[in-house]
């Protein structure tokens, strides 16, 4: 468990994690060999000289003052060093979610990264701080135990001693037969942590469905699945724990019925009978707490384990010598994608210009998101390259390739802070003037008008507080301030009311000028006046060119206007429209 520990943290926390262990396992040594002096202490107290005994009580007691500076010292590191790995492995994992690929996103990891995250780290770290100290009281002070049984008495030692293996499979067996039931409590407890997030999401659509007083039937069957997996946990470990009392009790007995033998045939004396009695009664307390200290040990490890799968997840893969791209113009080589076993991409050909704008449309699940998900390098393709100012963006460093994006998508989402702090996130170096102007040009200083705060409004967690259009309006003012040369739309105005959709569009204008765009868009306000508007479907381009060639063409472009007419509104700065609905 240490050495998985290690892996999780990095070998720079080996050296207090390893000077915290060895203080614990010295402390418990040190309290063994205390009641090595109870021996000599009984034989002056139940001989004919009583006072012979005050120095060896003077002895016992600096063995209990070194065991208890020794049991602070240990306490108090086992604290600090668990407090610095919990910030550690926070920040950590923290790093490492954010540079794993999209794709490893799924459903299920919701649940999953939350348990984790949570309780999970907090467990897995409670280990230093909690349970390592008194799992190593419990191993080593009853061993060292048994050793100055061995001295005192050699058969009463052997008698001891035999006990130590049995514990150990006792141990192991429980350990290896809960490990099953402990992963599978686990894995429902995500499955139910997943579907209470999906239960509290679903609400609107409960209610709007007059079912908002029904039980939900996913949610009910989830916590009864964790009901079922506690139970089995639970009498897994039974075994264990009663074997575990049976063999302690046993080999209590065994010592005692040997003593007492041994002393009525005058092979020891009354003293070292009482030391050897009293010592075994010491091991008996902390062998008894090793089948609770062994579940709890058990649910620690299977959460570092957890943690551990996560971040030995490989991430995207970074290149030994990145590249500079050399302009802003896009292109997507023979690429092939696939994704949950589907062929999303097919070895698609495509080039953009620098200071161009492509319009990608088509078909839900044609692939159009993957096309700017693919350049952004959310994913690596299967086959192909793609390329940003004739760079594979493979062979770029992350922080560059992504200071050249502005990514504006359909769900915007916004931090719990104030409406600066999100459009901040830009370019958090920007100055006051700067970041208004960003507002202004997004049309976003129309919406802090009407707020109480103005800027210092908190839009709540996601941006709870503010309406669609206007969360777009600040992830457009977002991208505005950070004036990056290449510009990613995502279906921006699919679902905004004809105000925020002028305004939104009004902001995108301005956006879009003097950049290399890729927009990806069902309504075709913005498409229409594309440089280059290509038709994706079934993992490749149909056809493309410019919407007045498309429509003349009379093609699937041409019957995709016509089921989803655009409005004949021009765009600021655009002539009017010369295609038809």
């Amino acid at each position: 468990m240490i050495r998985v520990l290690l892996r999780v943290l990095g070998h720079q926390y080996a050296r207090p994690m390893l000077r915290t262990l060895a203080l614990m396992a010295a402390t418990a040594v040190v309290e063994g060999l205390s009641y090595a002096l109870l021996a000599p202490v009984l034989r002056a107290l139940l001989g004919g000289a009583p006072n012979d005994a005050w120095p060896w009580l003077g002895a016992f007691g600096a063995a209990v003052a070194a065991y208890a500076v020794l049991r602070y010292l240990g306490d108090l590191s086992g604290f600090r060093v668990g407090a610095a790995l919990l910030h550690g492995v926070y920040r950590r994992l923290g790093d490492h979610l954010a540079r794993l690929p999209l794709g490893w996103y799924g459903a299920a990891r919701v649940g999953e990264v939350s348990v984790l995250a949570g309780q999970g780290v907090l467990r897995a770290m409670s280990v230093l701080a909690h349970l390592l100290a008194p799992v190593v009281s419990a191993a080593v002070t009853p061993l060292t135990v048994v050793v100055v049984i061995l001295f005192i008495d050699w058969r009463s030692g052997l008698a001891a001693l035999a006990a130590v293996p049995v514990v150990a499979a006792i141990q192991v067996l429980t350990g290896r037969s809960a490990a099953a039931e402990d992963a599978e409590r686990a894995a429902r407890d995500h499955e139910a942590t997943g579907r209470v997030i999906e239960y509290v999401r679903a609400q609107p659509v409960l209610r709007a469905g007059g079912r908002s007083a029904e039980r939900f039937r996913l949610l009910d069957d989830a916590l009864r699945q964790v009901q079922r997996a506690s139970r089995r946990s639970t009498l897994s470990a039974l075994p264990g724990a009663l074997g575990l009392t049976l063999t302690v009790q046993a080999a209590f007995t065994a010592v005692l019925v040997l003593g007492a033998y041994l002393a009525l045939g005058g092979g020891i004396g009354v003293a070292e009978l009482l030391t050897i009695l009293v010592l075994a009664a010491r091991c008996a307390d902390p062998l008894l707490s090793l089948a609770d200290l062994g579940g709890r040990l058990r649910g620690a490890r299977g959460e570092l384990t957890r943690l551990d799968a996560v971040l030995r997840t490989e991430p995207l893969p970074q290149a030994p010598d990145p590249v500079e791209p050399v302009g802003h113009g896009l292109e997507f080589d023979s690429v092939t994608f696939r994704h949950e076993g589907r062929t999303v991409l097919d070895g698609l050909s495509l080039s953009v210009p620098e200071g161009q704008r492509l319009a990608v449309v088509g078909p839900s699940g044609a692939g159009k998101t993957t096309l700017l998900q693919l350049l952004a390098r959310f994913y690596d393709v299967d086959a192909g390259a793609v390329r940003v100012g004739g760079a594979d963006v493979r062979a770029i460093r992350t922080e560059a390739l992504m200071e050249r994006f502005a990514v504006v998508f359909q769900d915007v989402y916004l931090f719990d802070g104030t409406i600066e702090d999100n459009v901040r996130l830009g370019r958090p170096g920007a100055t006051g003037t700067e970041v208004r102007a960003a507002a202004a040009a997004a049309r976003l200083d129309e919406v802090i008008e009407r707020l109480p705060h103005g800027w210092s409004t908190t839009v709540g967690e996601g941006g709870a507080r503010l309406s669609g259009g206007e969360r777009q309006r600040v992830s457009i003012a977002r991208a505005l301030l950070k004036d990056a040369p290449v510009v990613l739309l995502d279906e921006i105005t699919s679902a905004l009311d004809p105000v925020n959709e002028s305004a939104v569009h009004a902001g995108i204008e301005r956006l879009m000028a003097g950049r290399t765009v890729v927009m990806v868009a069902h309504r075709m306000r913005t498409v229409r006046h594309a440089d280059r508007i290509v038709f994706l479907d079934a993992g490749g381009i149909i056809e493309e060119g410019g919407h007045d060639e498309l429509l003349r063409r009379g093609g699937r472009y041409a019957d995709f206007w016509q089921l989803a007419p655009a409005p004949r509104l021009p765009l600021a700065g655009r002539g009017p429209s010369s295609g038809t609905s």
